[in-house]
């Protein structure tokens, strides 16, 4: 049998009529660049995280940067962000010349630790302090970071957060706000493999604040203002109305999708535990908080902490199963970063995490044989 990691034929094939009414839309009017979609698409996107506004960009990596820039975020700047998340998490604070102070993980959710968030603030010296322009956690593989804690130590040194939700669509925290909306600003990603994936790059920047809004506006357009008229230096960040029609297609599914996303990974739990897997060999991933309570995980990836990872995933690849290492380096170890002059040992979670994690095959339309035939192949690796 093979177990893809993520098939998007199967998506498309449940929605290719709808997608191809909104494409040929677009291709009758002709309108490309901000198109009547984009604003259609921002205002429902906006209304189904729970925030004021909506700014369609191009990528989620370019989210994080011009969410960045509207922040004034430069040369010498410091932003607070995590150790262990995908590059772009951190590459946006790099490209605008600041520095990524690098914060360690929490070891059940992968997110940024508030606890070591505090122990970085502490170690930082007055001036660095000082230079210190914004918070920036991810909420990684479809669940919240602790955002009650951090947006109160964001509060009391008076910094804003940028939420990088880039994974998290859908996700909610443990008092029922979605992700992208808890912060001044947040951040989405409609990379094809995101829960909502376009047909190409395309992303967003959420806010509640409305000049804020309008500044991210203005500088997704090259900074122009009027059109022409350039006061500061903005970029082409623009959402294609072709991935904005594409993606108001498919946010009418979301919900149905996530709940496909969370019921497929329950039936990999019970499989777990039915195997007798989950305590000696492997640690599926955590679904509760500290009161027992669901958390609104969206399962972005279905990501397992395995004894022999690399043994495990060579042997999985022979036998048909298609895996991800997300992701085997930890960012402060990153060659490009390298002149920060961390060493191995400092972020021991992520560090960890880096080393022995392995996401599964994880999408909607995978059906109960395949997580079967996975997690069989899983224990016949272990037990012989």
């Amino acid at each position: 049998m093979q177990v893809p990691l993520l098939d998007l034929r199967a998506q498309y094939a449940s929605i290719k009529a709808e997608v191809r009414a909104a494409v040929e839309h677009v291709l009758e009017h002709q309108q490309f660049i901000l198109g009547p979609q984009v604003a259609e698409f921002e205002t429902a996107a906006a209304s189904y995280a729970g925030v004021a506004s909506g700014v369609g960009v191009s990528s989620g990596s370019d989210a994080l940067l011009v969410s960045l820039m509207a922040l004034g975020v430069g040369p010498g700047d410091h932003v607070i962000t995590t150790a262990y998340s995908f590059f772009a998490t951190a590459g946006a604070v790099a490209r605008l010349g600041a520095v990524p102070i690098f914060v360690d993980i929490d070891p059940v959710t992968y997110n940024v630790s508030p606890e070591a968030l505090e122990k970085t603030w502490a170690r930082l010296a007055p001036r660095d302090r000082e230079r210190v322009k914004a918070i920036l956690p991810a909420h990684l593989f479809g669940q919240c970071a602790d955002m009650a804690k951090i947006l109160v130590l964001a509060a009391e040194k008076g910094l804003p957060v940028v939420e990088d939700a880039a994974q998290a669509i859908g996700a909610a925290s443990r008092d029922g706000r979605f992700a992208g909306s808890m912060g001044l600003l947040g951040c989405l990603s409609f990379f094809p493999s995101k829960t909502l994936g376009g047909i190409g790059d395309g992303g967003m920047v959420l806010t509640n604040d409305p000049s804020v809004a309008r500044r991210v506006q203005v500088l997704r357009n090259h900074g122009a203002e009027p059109k022409y008229f350039h006061r500061e230096v903005g970029g082409n960040f623009r959402l294609d109305t072709l991935q904005a029609a594409v993606l108001m297609v498919k946010l009418r599914h979301l919900d149905r999708w996530i709940q496909a996303r969370r019921e497929c990974a329950n039936r990999y739990r019970r499989l777990f535990d039915q195997g007798g897997l989950t305590q000696e060999y492997l640690t599926p991933p955590e679904a509760l908080d500290g009161a027992g309570q669901p958390r609104a995980h969206t399962y972005n990836q279905y990501v397992i902490r395995a004894a022999r990872r690399d043994d495990l995933r060579r042997y999985l690849s022979a036998n048909g199963i298609a895996t991800e290492i997300y992701y085997p380096l930890p960012l402060p170890l990153q060659e490009c970063f390298r002149g920060l002059g961390h060493q191995a040992g400092d972020f021991p979670e992520a560090e960890r995490a880096a080393s022995g994690t392995l996401a599964l095959p994880m999408y909607p339309e995978l059906m109960p044989d395949q997580q079967a035939y996975v997690v069989d192949r899983i224990r016949a690796f272990y037990r012989g």
